[in-house]
């Protein structure tokens, strides 16, 4: 596939991009900001908290919004957005290990949030890249998790440990939630069950590197495949599309008219000083199939 646009230039790292009434929000990560961007490329900055620091974000059926800060130890690890503009504490995670990651919410209210159970810019700053141990096999490494909120607080930590979990995306029948594990380079799907719970644990697809994904109506995933290039890529791990680009893509999703845009963040990613050069941008390009499911 060709005809990649940029849309937006000179940004920081982008991450956590999300299609919502007309418009793709997305994380600006250094620079503390929700941005919203038209399919014509005008944007602005959503008004927030300056202390919240957006990491992720997500709505419920209600459309109020939900943050993952990168700053949980002041803020608590899930905000919600009131009518008011004030940010609340949306369920108590205390008991959930370190900070979240990624959230997505499905179309029953219930939101999926994970974590990667240690201090990941410190980590990949000690390993030595050119050793060919994998990295769950390195000092520093915990394994990661996903937990459950219910529409009525109640968090529900699944029994599932993960190699740094990461973009999630839900099914259109809310019956099945796919995971990025990024470490195994690894598309994990689980079985959604009445009550939210997950099961049935099977690779989707493997030997990528899968980082924020979304969902189209054929039931491919878009997402990251180690290099340059945003992938279409089928249950089973046949690669259907390729986008190529000149930097990173650390998040896709699917909007515009008919959902048949991909929007991708993209950066050139420096693990010395991630949030500092302004390489990211957002890119768009034609999609042959439609959006579904959630995000």
């Amino acid at each position: 596939m060709t005809n990649v646009n940029v849309l937006l230039d000179g940004l920081k790292l982008v991450e956590s991009p999300r299609w919502y009434e007309g418009r793709l929000w997305f994380c600006h990560w250094g620079a503390g900001e929700v941005i919203a961007v038209t399919p014509e490329g005008a944007h602005e900055v959503v008004p927030l908290d300056s202390a919240v620091d957006p990491h992720t974000i997500g709505w419920l059926p209600d459309g109020r919004l939900l943050v993952v800060p990168k700053n949980p130890e002041t803020l608590g690890r899930l905000l919600r957005r009131e009518d008011d503009g004030a940010m609340v504490a949306h369920a108590d995670l205390s008991q959930l290990p370190g900070g979240c990651n990624e959230l997505v919410v499905d179309g029953r209210g219930n939101v999926y949030v994970n974590g990667v159970g240690f201090a990941f810019l410190d980590f990949i700053k000690s390993v030595d890249l050119s050793d060919p141990r994998p990295l769950t096999e390195r000092a520093g490494y915990e394994p990661g998790f996903i937990a459950l909120i219910r529409p009525d607080g109640t968090v529900v930590r699944q029994e599932h440990d993960l190699a740094f979990p990461n973009g999630m995306a839900i099914t259109p029948d809310n019956r099945t939630l796919i995971v990025s594990e990024s470490f195994t380079g690894t598309l994990t799907a689980f079985d959604i069950a009445d009550d939210g719970t997950l099961s049935n644990r099977r690779v989707f697809a493997d030997g990528i590197a899968p980082d924020g994904i979304c969902l189209d109506a054929d039931g491919a995933v878009w997402t990251s495949s180690g290099g340059n290039e945003a992938v279409r890529v089928a249950e089973g791990g046949k690669i259907l599309d390729r986008v190529e680009l000149d930097r990173a893509p650390f998040a896709v999703m699917l909007g515009g008219e008919e959902g048949r845009t991909l929007f991708i963040c993209a950066a050139k990613w420096d693990p010395q000083d991630p949030f500092g050069a302004r390489t990211g941008r957002i890119l768009a390009t034609p999609a042959p199939t439609p959006h579904v499911g959630w995000p």
